[in-house]
């Protein structure tokens, strides 16, 4: 297999950029003809929800695909698309503050999150995913030095948490959720020597 050139990086940074930006508008734009079903802010919840796990998901495939691709300029784009699904991952939790609970109920986020395990389990995964963003600058690397990966791992956190937060909050069986749990757990699966070496 050829291996990718500093430029199809550039053009692939491109193309994350437009996949990751262009379903925001698409939200806009059936808020703006009435595409969502009677309940849009539970739509939109849902949207954004699955934005950032397959965001999520695309940032643990890159390692595999650098390693077993033998694709080395492939990395990247994974602090890219961590950004980028911690971006989904705001929008995804602005969208139950201000929608589900309203402008004027956001006191009781708190006590929301707190008492339905679901949303704890979400709230835990977005503040993981905001010290990873917080903490991707090659200056955060610099500082941190060892403690920099130590602290990256909380990526595989989010990959048990998300999912079964997403899984905890349908109502109704679908098979959806349980595809998200699979593939995470296969590309949590491709880490196993590491785990191993933490267990051992």
């Amino acid at each position: 297999m050829q291996r990718l050139t500093l430029k199809q990086i550039t053009w692939l940074k491109v193309i994350i950029h437009l996949a990751a930006f262009l379903p925001f508008l698409w939200i806009l734009l059936s808020i703006n003809q009435g595409w969502f079903s009677a309940d849009p802010a539970k739509d939109i919840q849902h949207f954004t929800g699955r934005m950032t796990l397959k965001l999520l998901l695309a940032t643990l495939a890159i390692t595999p695909l650098v390693r077993y691709g033998k694709q080395p300029l492939l990395i990247r784009v994974r602090r890219l698309v961590g950004l980028w699904c911690f971006a989904w991952g705001t929008l995804h939790l602005l969208s139950y503050s201000f929608l589900e609970l309203g402008i004027n109920n956001l006191r009781l986020l708190g006590s929301e999150l707190l008492s339905r395990p679901y949303l704890t389990l979400g709230i835990i995964s977005w503040l993981i995913l905001l010290l990873l963003a917080a903490t991707s600058t090659r200056w955060s690397q610099r500082k941190l030095a060892s403690k920099w990966q130590i602290l990256h791992n909380g990526i595989y956190l989010v990959a048990i948490l998300a999912p079964i937060h997403y899984l905890w909050s349908v109502k109704t069986f679908s098979p959806q959720p349980f595809i998200y749990v699979l593939i995470a757990a296969i590309l949590l699966a491709f880490r196993y020597k590491k785990f191993r070496q933490w267990l051992s």
